[in-house]
Formats: structure tokens, sequence, C-alpha cells
């Protein structure tokens, strides 16, 4: 087991920062650190992501990932950047083998058992379901644990506060949440209590 999975399954929900603006992704890490979130993965398509993977990994406190990462040249830029965690919504090789080069940590997405087994095959350290509601839900990734009992998944896509507990009963090794977490439009108004209190939702249901 890669020593962040025990890190990642602590925090239970990873953000997902995915914006249109990088301004946009830094409140939304400024804001969800105001309520006890230190795990953040900012997606690739976030405008000059490994510019603000730097500026964010430059905090101790804070662990950052790099998610929606698309080949191996992104892989490397992102782990310069500090980057500890790597995640692409699909099986690819050479982005685990850039992250464990640099002791980083690997999620690969899968959405079937072939998927999940080609994931592990590839080097991933836990496996995204993604997008796990369309996927089939909290029933999908219980099916699935059947077959990999000792994997550590990720459903991530559509996941919210209401149906996170489903999912780790479903035995979820964490989730990932996105826009339900991570609203552009509260962002883009400064609702920062808004976004706050989605948060402490959030953490407060799936903690109990």
């Amino acid at each position: 087991m890669h020593p962040l999975i025990p890190r990642l399954a602590a925090a239970r929900v990873i953000p997902v920062v995915r914006t249109t603006r990088p301004e946009l992704a830094e409140h939304a890490v400024d804001w969800l650190r105001g309520v006890g979130i230190t795990v953040f993965e900012i997606t690739m398509t976030v405008p000059d992501a490994p510019g603000l993977i730097r500026r964010l990994a430059a905090d101790p406190a804070l662990l950052v990932g790099a998610g929606t990462v698309p080949d191996r040249a992104a892989a490397e830029a992102c782990l310069a950047a500090g980057a500890r965690f790597l995640v692409a919504p699909w099986v690819d090789a050479a982005v685990a083998e850039a992250a464990h080069l640099r002791g980083a940590c690997a999620l690969l997405g899968a959405m079937t058992p072939t998927e999940v087994r080609a994931a592990l095959a590839a080097g991933a350290d836990a496996v995204k379901i993604f997008p796990a509601s369309s996927a089939g839900g909290p029933g999908h990734l219980k099916a699935l644990r059947s077959v990999f009992p000792d994997v550590a998944f990720c459903p991530t896509g559509g996941v919210d506060a209401r149906t996170a507990p489903d999912y780790f009963a479903a035995g979820a090794a964490f989730v990932g949440m996105g826009g339900r977490l991570v609203d552009e439009t509260l962002l883009a108004r400064g609702d920062r209590a808004a976004v706050e209190q989605a948060a402490r939702d959030a953490l407060g249901i799936v903690q109990a």
C-alpha cells in the first residue's frame, strides 16, 4: 500500500477543484481550508494548473494532487510542481510510472472489473470509479468490492453529502467531490459562506 493511501482515507472527502479561472480555484482551496479540509485535487482543466499546484504545495500543511492528468508530460509537470498524487479517469501506465518514480501516489480510473484489473496492472495505488453515479452508484461499487476486496476505491462523479455515506457503506476508501462541493457559481459571486456551509455539511455527514 502506498503510504499516502491512509492519509487520503483519513480525509474521507477529496475536493476535486475544477474551475475555468485559476483565481476561483485558489478561492476554493482557501475557503475549504477554512473548514478544515487540507487535501485537494487540482484538475489539469484549470488554467495553469501546475502553477497553482506549485503555489499550494509550498504550504506543508496541504496535501495537493493533480487530477485529469492526460499524459506523462503533464504528469511530470505536476510532479515537478509538487503534486503528491496523480489522478486520471482512465488507465494510463505512463502516468502511474511517472508518479512512482517521484514517490507519488497514482489513482487510475475504471468502471468495470476488467478495467479495475487493468488499472491495478498499470500500477494504480487506488482505483477511481468514474463516473460513479451514472455507473450504478453505491450498488456498483459494492459489486466491485466483492471481487476486489483489498482495493482502495475512490468513487467520483455525482457524489455529494447525501450519497457519500452510501458509498462508504459500499466499501469506498474515500470519495471525490467536484461540483457538489466546489461550485463555480458560488465562487464567482464570492459567496464564501455558502461554499463553507456545503463543506461543513459534507464533512459532518461523512464523519457521522
